[in-house]
């Protein structure tokens, strides 16, 4: 029930209604304060009109119409204060699902992009777990999403890792990862003393790239790489190959586009003659060169020439590229992937986004304000406003900087098992039972996947942090564990009731006899649908991963709640009839929040800790 949607609705009716129209905020009351929530809407009307605040918050007081779930209204000065009806409220949240209107437009979403040459480490799993979860939000909140994974299969890192392969006489035996094999080849490539006398061979092997000869190979390393990100709980829509990018045409389109841009030009003189160019001045402010080059005067163009077209070609400006299925995922669908054999008539089915969102680490910040500025360089203003770069820093490991070329890392496939190992031992350790359990396996894979998940949401994205898989894990703390435990909680509690035959969905439920302790609970549960349009609106899901916190918080609250006489006040089913069923279904409402917070950023549930 989103009650304060309402109340906004109610306050800004009641303000046209005394001649001021207004965008009406509506907070949380302070917990010194009294009143659950309330308005500073009298300062904007009293401006408007001029009058008194105060005489004007007592004039609104009168004038607002009081949604259900609303007791009563007081004016505090210039504030007015609303008091809900704790019954009526509690009701309210409890039958009334997470369940956001449909949105206008497709929200195309790129992550991951792991060059393919090995296995994917921690520090790649920022980016994944990042854009996987802000694909589910953006579901979550009613629109179509397309999640796109773009590979770098014409890249010199590819190229060193498959030269290494023939150099060092290198045969895969089948038994360990592919990707795996495949890194350690790049690993010894890069520390190889006579690795410049090797040059001419790697630049061989680029070229073999470029025309496709070595596709095979490449793919076999992406399908091993995406088991792990199936593991993690990773979902894609479409693979976009690098050479297929430029097979396509898409810069010469793009730079097509750009040149009847009056911001383009081909200088004759200067440091810039016989180059093409474009002036970002209006669109990126206080540059100390606002030229940018796209085409250099022999006729090469620049890297981020590429990524405008791939940019172009997100948001619908043309087509050009065929498309084929590639593999299915765990769940069954089709990941399809672009391919110069593939169907054209599957054009219209990928691309033409409404907002793009590209997930890149922060060190590629310019060159993604560069592409977001030539949307407006081509007069797609509408369309540069809805170009997101999702930037993120860096994840070191033990306060050392990754480095795939030089073996320090921590693979995602080695840190999952590990974080199901040390998260599954702190459970069996308070809970012997566990480990007997013919689930003991699963539970095992659900702490671990929400164990590196959290760990890379629980920081804003804007900041660096050192991964620690010990504290990652622990059922201490701002983890996932701690947030699954008090999930398992609740369903323990449901379990129970429902084995002694008592309700949960609310039959039989007195809601008036509900205290305030329930109250501050429910308030909780409320607060979801507007933490999702948040995290829409902030195009980061650090806000849903803070929410799961603050929600296994008020429910451990609640739970451990006591009396004045310090005995429990909240045991369920030692609660007379009637607040026992509400209650109850209380439970089972903060259950399915539990459920839908931690489905936001790709994380189950294990069904015992």
């Amino acid at each position: 029930m989103d009650l304060k949607a309402r109340l906004k609705t109610a306050v800004e009716a009641a303000a046209a209604q005394m001649g001021a129209p207004l965008d009406a905020a509506i907070q949380e009351t302070p917990a010194n304060k009294p009143g659950d929530y309330g308005t500073p809407a009298a300062f904007q009307i009293a401006k408007a009109l001029g009058q008194n605040p105060a005489q004007v918050a007592q004039t609104l007081a009168q004038t607002v119409q009081l949604p259900d779930g609303i007791e009563r209204v007081e004016a505090a000065g210039p504030f007015l204060n609303f008091f809900v009806d704790v019954g009526g409220f509690v009701r309210g949240v409890v039958q009334t699902p997470l369940n956001l209107p449909a949105q206008e437009g497709k929200v195309v979403i790129e992550h991951t992009s792991v060059n393919p040459n090995k296995e994917l480490h921690v520090g790649h799993l920022r980016n994944v777990v990042l854009g996987d979860s802000m694909a589910r939000i953006f579901r979550a909140a009613g629109y179509e999403v397309e999640v796109q994974n773009y590979i770098d299969d014409t890249g010199r890192q590819a190229a060193e890792s498959l030269f290494a392969m023939d150099h060092y006489g290198r045969e895969w035996n089948g038994e360990q990862k592919y990707d795996h094999w495949l890194g350690e080849g790049y690993v010894q490539l890069n520390a190889d003393p006579a690795k410049a006398d090797m040059e001419t061979g790697i630049r061989e092997v680029m070229h073999k790239l470029e025309e496709g000869l070595l596709r095979p190979l490449v793919e076999q390393t992406v399908k091993a790489q995406l088991e792990t990100c199936f593991r993690i709980g990773a979902t894609y829509d479409l693979l976009v190959w690098e050479s297929d990018v430029v097979g396509s045409g898409f810069l010469n389109r793009a730079m097509d586009i750009l040149e009847g841009s009056r911001y383009t030009s081909h200088p004759t003189e200067g440091k810039f003659a016989g180059a093409f160019i474009m002036d970002v001045s209006e669109f990126m402010p206080g540059l100390e060169e606002s030229n940018v080059v796209l085409r250099r005067s022999d006729g090469t163009a620049m890297y981020v020439a590429k990524d405008i077209g791939f940019q172009f070609w997100k948001f619908g400006l043309f087509e050009g590229m065929t498309f084929k299925p590639f593999m299915t995922d765990p769940a069954g669908n089709t990941i399809w992937t672009s391919d110069p054999t593939g169907d054209s008539a599957q054009a219209a089915r990928f691309g033409h986004a409404h907002e793009v969102i590209n997930v890149i680490d922060s060190r590629q910040k310019h060159p993604q304000m560069l592409v977001r500025s030539s949307l407006g360089v081509a007069g797609e203003t509408e369309k540069e406003a809805r170009s997101i770069h999702l930037s993120y820093e860096f994840v070191n490991l033990n306060g050392q900087t990754i480095s795939g070329r030089k073996g320090i890392t921590l693979a995602v496939d080695s840190a999952l098992e590990q974080a199901a190992a040390r998260g599954f031992a702190e459970l069996s350790a308070k809970n012997p039972d566990l480990a007997t359990r013919d689930d003991a396996q699963e539970i095992a894979r659900r702490i671990g996947v929400g164990a590196l998940r959290f760990a890379m949401l629980r920081n804003e994205p804007s900041r660096a942090f050192d991964f620690d898989l010990e504290k990652a894990s622990s059922l201490q703390g701002d983890t996932a564990p701690y947030i699954q435990y008090a999930a398992v909680r609740a369903a323990n509690i449901l379990r129970k009731a429902q084995d002694a035959g008592h309700p949960v969905d609310g039959t039989g439920a007195a809601w008036d006899a509900l205290p305030d302790v329930d109250l501050i609970l429910a308030k909780q549960v409320a607060k979801l649908p507007e933490v999702v349009e948040q995290a829409v609106r902030a195009h980061s899901p650090h806000g849903v991963a803070q929410y799961a916190l603050d929600l296994a918080t008020s429910f451990n609250a609640w739970y451990n709640a006591k009396d004045k006489q310090g005995k429990p006040a909240t045991n369920v089913l030692a609660s007379p009839e009637g607040l026992r069923e509400a209650r109850l279904a209380l439970v089972a409402r903060v259950r399915t929040a539990f459920e839908d917070t931690l489905g936001l950023i790709g994380i189950e549930i294990p069904p015992a800790m």
